[in-house]
């Protein structure tokens, strides 16, 4: 017998814009799609109509694109299936697999007000609320509003995990659940089983959140007849302090991580690599070694941590190993935003001397800025004045005594050779260390302690700035009239 060919779903709500754990979810739903030769969903699941909004759901395709997500088929919405699921309803209910439900909110809200003031967990019972055939029929005739609830059988209902293995639950454990709303509207799990089969999705991959809702989900498999797909559940993911991640550890949203200068190949491999493993210790991967080493096997049954600190780090190997080319349009966007005027400029020497001392694209726009705007105002960053401050009264000298160096110096002999032989030269005559003379240059020139040698930073200035922002910074420390 053939295997079904392998159909995988990413199914975002869009009430809200595209963050880390969806797109995790995502590429890895993409990742064993593009494994096995299969087929990846793209379904927005757009029935809660007071938060949904089509802002949101182009935040999420972009962000989707942005990470280089492609998908196969969609985007499907689902809000367009509402007949299919009413559909669906009507036949659990033909079947005697669900049933009417004529109690108010009201009614309910009574009860469960009396279960706390009793001490006791609310349970829904079916036979509280259970109507007479007659009865039922009367309320129907008055047009009294109505749910339907599915009949949840008391039986087990358990599936093998392709992350956690056998997990199962009593169906007595579970409350009769709400399927179709008064309005005709389908309920979450309906609406996902409903759309899942017609949709022929042969494996569910989403956040291990979503453990309580799939024995619901299979019992409804059962009920319409159809068998339920593979589950698996990945792991949550947590921030540095072991808490579920949230915006109070900064970012959460994958547009966010974009404007702060992330390559959208290093989120890639980042996201890939919290809740799964290649195996070995390598990190660093194309999505071409992911794609081949991908597994469900892979996933990690435990919670993975977002560290923002590794993230930068991946993003800096990758800075390191883009060419210019391709860093040229999200480096001309940063500057944009940072209203530095670039056009006409060839930014790639730029570029080149700054990429490999940059952990985001957002740092090296700045690297590249502080050499291109000759009226940005040069700061120092926490690095730079804890060296002012370890130095003492030595930085200020060294930088006075490199700028006398450096003043007699004509145009033709501001070259990267010229300028290391004269710095040396005074560091020499001063018995002061080469990198104690190039420390101070190197924080009067980009107001940081990395760059490319102190040199080819004076080279890529220029003669006439660099003298300008190094007799600036002697101003500041009081050492020029």
């Amino acid at each position: 017998m053939t295997a079904s060919p392998i159909r995988v779903r990413f199914a975002p709500s869009p009430t809200g814009y595209l963050h880390v754990g969806g797109a995790r979810t995502a590429l890895f739903n993409w990742l064993y799609a593009r494994k096995t030769g299969g087929t990846f969903v793209l379904r927005i699941e757009d029935t809660d109509k007071e938060r949904s909004t089509d802002a949101h759901t182009q935040v999420i395709l972009e962000g989707l694109t942005w990470l280089g997500i492609t998908w196969d088929e969609g985007p499907y919405f689902q809000g367009a299936d509402s007949p299919r699921h009413r559909a669906d309803a009507e036949r659990l209910l033909a079947n005697g697999l669900a049933y009417r439900c004529f109690t108010t909110a009201e009614e309910l809200d009574a009860e469960r007000k009396i279960a706390v003031a009793t001490g006791r967990p609310y349970r829904y019972e079916r036979a509280r609320w259970a109507l007479t055939p007659e009865e039922e029929a009367r309320r129907l005739a008055a047009g009294d509003p109505f749910v339907i609830r599915f009949a949840v059988p008391d039986a087990e209902l358990a599936w093998q995990d392709a992350v956690h293995g056998r997990i199962s639950f009593q169906g007595r454990d579970i409350d009769d659940f709400v399927i179709l709303r008064s309005d005709g509207s389908a309920i979450y799990n309906l609406a996902v089983v409903s759309d899942d089969i017609a949709m022929r999705i042969t494996h569910v991959m989403r956040g291990d959140d979503h453990v309580s809702n799939t024995p619901k989900q299979i019992a409804l498999y059962q009920a319409l007849g159809a068998p339920p797909p593979v589950f698996a559940h990945v792991p949550m993911i947590l921030g540095t302090d072991g808490k579920k991640l949230s915006k109070r550890h900064g970012a959460t949203a994958v547009g966010d991580y974009q404007d702060q200068g992330i390559l959208p190949a290093a989120m890639r491999n980042f996201l890939a690599l919290l809740g799964w493993s290649p195996g070995g210790d390598r990190e660093v991967l194309t999505s071409d070694e992911m794609i081949d080493l991908f597994s469900l096997e892979g996933i990690q049954g435990k919670p993975a941590v977002f560290d923002t600190v590794k993230l930068e780090w991946m993003n800096g190997q990758y800075l390191s190993h883009t060419n210019a080319d391709d860093l040229l349009p999200p480096v001309r966007r940063q500057l944009e935003r940072m209203g530095v005027e670039a056009k006409g400029r060839d930014l790639h020497a730029l570029i080149d001397a700054a990429k490999a001392r940059s952990r985001t694209v957002l740092q090296l726009a700045e690297q590249v800025a502080v050499r291109l705007d000759k009226s940005r105002i040069v700061q120092d960053d926490e690095r730079a004045e804890k060296l002012k401050q370890k130095m003492g009264p030595a930085f200020r000298a060294n930088m006075e005594m490199t700028t006398k160096a450096l003043e007699p110096l004509a145009a033709q002999e501001w070259t990267p050779e010229g300028l290391l032989e004269t710095v040396k030269q005074a560091a020499e005559a001063n018995g002061v260390k080469l990198g104690d003379a190039m420390q101070p240059v190197r924080i009067a020139l980009t107001g940081g302690t990395v760059s490319e040698p102190v040199n080819e930073l004076l080279f890529v200035v220029g003669r006439d700035e660099s003298l300008s922002r190094l007799r600036a910074a002697l101003f500041q420390l009081g050492l020029a009239e």
